[in-house]
């Protein structure tokens, strides 16, 4: 009996241990702050964050501003839109709701919502006159989440809503989804790649149906409140955006300029006029962003010990591709980009339209977190990043006492 009760001790004391996140020991690096030093200083670059991990040491480098003309520095927990990084969230959800066997990736859409049964297919368009066909292949929820569906970048009423806009206009997701099955498809289904925000907010429509939910409310109960994602969220009060990180137009040759609106994304950011897509709009900070990315590259832990998703679940339909083999750039999954590398694999993750980045390894427990908000230009300065990125996972730093920070799971 005192056995039984000794082990049952232990057990407890060894699960809570698990659940405990450490954190990441600061490596003392300098590899980014001395690459983005020159850019930073004559004002081309307004400011960066960049977090670069492996084996539970970090190197964390918070650059400039996030306000250059206020002189109010960037920090870790300032909000900002992260755009297409959004599909990453709305890949787990639907990767939630196959492990509970309440989908199937390969389910019709029109299981879900009937108005895509039939659907049609643009052949030509000459002087106003459509000619088109009926859809052979059966609309798939897998190839509206791996960009196959066939499905424009995005549906006219979010680019009319505003001028060349669309997060911040447009039309709730079951509408969104009702609107693109009226319209003829680009291409049969499944046969062809087109990156489409249109496809991903017909996916998150469906977690509505099947939840009964608004995919927002979904996602916050199934992934970031547990994972204590306190700052993301498509409505950001006022109060968080006081601490924003504005956007820039930025040149090679004189100082960034602030841009007051962007097409995309136009003030107010918390107004009416905001809907929410699965595909992009999606506020955060960087301090959030790591607990979404550190999860993933621990195969459905969080750092605070949480699991949201299987193991099994994560590497079969997150870590890996879901596309056919046959398709061209065939390296996607759920809302994740999975570019392959036979001399490292096990990268995923994505970008946003504001040049935002983050990939983690599930393989060697590498993260590179990269945060910036450029709605204008170019990144003259990414030679530099990626040499700065290479120093630090190529240099040798003595992680011995961070091995229990990585690989730890719990149910």
């Amino acid at each position: 009996m005192k056995k039984a009760f000794l082990f049952f001790a232990v057990s407890v004391l060894f699960a809570g241990f698990l659940a405990i996140a450490k954190d990441p020991v600061e490596s003392g690096t300098t590899f980014m702050k001395d690459a983005l030093m020159p850019y930073v200083a004559d004002g081309r670059l307004p400011g960066a964050i960049s977090v670069l991990y492996k084996d539970g040491i970090q190197e964390t480098t918070c650059i400039g501003y996030a306000d250059a003309e206020a002189k109010r520095p960037i920090s870790m927990d300032d909000v900002f839109m992260q755009a297409s990084q959004t599909k990453g969230f709305c890949g787990l959800t639907v990767a939630i709701l196959i492990e509970e066997g309440k989908i199937s990736l390969d389910d019709p859409v029109s299981k879900y919502l009937p108005e895509f049964k039939t659907l049609w297919v643009l052949d030509s368009e000459k002087d106003g006159i459509r000619t088109m066909h009926q859809a052979k292949n059966v609309l798939t929820i897998r190839m509206c989440m791996n960009h196959s569906g066939g499905f424009p970048f995005e549906i006219p009423a979010k680019k009319s809503n505003l001028k060349g806009g669309g997060w911040t206009g447009g039309a709730p997701l079951r509408q969104t989804a009702a609107i693109a099955a009226a319209l003829p498809l680009t291409s049969e289904p499944g046969t062809k790649c087109g990156y489409s925000n249109t496809g991903i907010d017909i996916a998150a429509a469906v977690v509505e149906v099947v939840t009964g939910k608004p995919w927002e409310l979904f996602l916050k109960e199934r992934v970031l409140d547990p994972l204590g994602m306190t700052s993301t969220t498509f409505f950001p009060t006022d109060e968080m955006l006081k601490n924003r990180i504005e956007m820039y137009a930025v040149y090679p040759d004189k100082p960034a300029i602030c841009l007051k609106n962007v097409g995309w994304s136009q003030r107010p950011y918390n107004g009416r006029n905001v809907f929410v897509s699965a595909a992009a709009g999606l506020w955060t900070t960087a301090n959030d962003q790591l607990k979404f990315y550190k999860m993933l590259m621990n195969k459905g832990v969080g750092d605070n010990g949480v699991r949201i998703l299987k193991e099994e679940t994560f590497m079969k339909f997150l870590s890996q591709t879901t596309r056919p083999k046959e398709l061209p750039n065939d390296w996607y999954s759920l809302g994740l980009d999975v570019p392959y590398s036979k001399d490292d694999a096990g990268w995923l993750g994505h970008g946003g339209a504001w040049l935002t980045s983050a990939y983690v390894n599930w393989r060697t427990k590498r993260l590179k977190l990269w945060v910036v908000q450029i709605g204008d230009g170019k990144e003259f300065w990414s030679k530099d990043r990626a040499e700065a990125e290479k120093k630090f996972f190529e240099y040798e730093i003595d992680s011995t006492s961070q091995k229990n920070y990585t690989g730890r799971t719990t149910e």
